[in-house]
């Protein structure tokens, strides 16, 4: 998988991420292992992992101000874990999660009314009583 940093300059999209995913994986004969199921429960630990960076930090502010640039790039790396399964599991499942995402966001904004719910963390079922 040479060239995984060509498109640092510029950017990477979805789309990049799950072409490289899938060679990656073809390139090791992984994709016997990757099934929804086992990337599911892939998934699942790479967020416990990321769990366990904030678990006994209480709350922190926005850029991790205090944060040592080594629990940063920790952070990142488990971040990317997190992205590179989500992504893998949408192509196996044959999901364009980009789309997706854009589908779901525009529901959300149907869910969520800037009206109704601005400075609120009021549930979306729960709006309409607000008022």
């Amino acid at each position: 998988m040479n060239g995984v940093l060509e498109t640092e300059k510029q950017g990477v999209s979805l789309e990049d991420l799950k072409n490289k995913m899938a060679d990656f994986a073809k390139e090791r004969d992984w994709d016997q292992f990757h099934s929804p199921r086992n990337l599911l429960l892939a998934l699942v630990g790479e967020m416990g992992e990321l769990s366990e960076i904030f678990q006994w930090k209480g709350e922190v502010p926005r850029g991790l101000p205090d944060w040592k640039e080594e629990e940063k790039q920790h952070l990142g790396e488990e971040l990317s874990d997190v992205l590179l399964y989500l992504v893998r599991l949408s192509d196996i499942c044959g999901v364009d999660l980009g789309k997706a995402a854009l589908r779901k966001l525009d529901l959300n904004a149907k869910k969520y009314p800037v009206m109704l719910c601005k400075g609120s963390s009021t549930k979306h079922n729960q709006l309409s009583e607000k008022q």
